[in-house]
């Protein structure tokens, strides 16, 4: 699959400068951005805590509300098998 992002007004010294890093390194101008995003959101990217990771797999998005937050943390959820207990 591929997905193509097109850039209009980009400065011409900065297309000139990508092209000749390219150039370069030896790959498309299009791989080279590539690179860079990736690499730029590697370096970005910082672990989740675990209930920022919950929200984000099953939040509101999803229909899961999470228990308001309490001084240190989530007060725990207590699941019933039932009525009969």
């Amino acid at each position: 699959m591929s997905t193509s992002i097109i850039v209009r007004d980009i400065d011409p010294r900065d297309k000139s400068w990508l092209r000749r890093e390219a150039r370069q390194v030896g790959v498309s101008m299009e791989e080279l951005v590539r690179r860079m995003i990736h690499e730029k959101r590697t370096r970005t990217e910082r672990r989740l805590r675990p209930s920022e990771a919950f929200a984000r797999h099953f939040g509101e998005e999803h229909g899961v509300e999470l228990p308001p937050p309490l001084r240190h943390g989530y007060k725990p959820l207590f699941f019933s098998r039932g009525e009969d207990e």
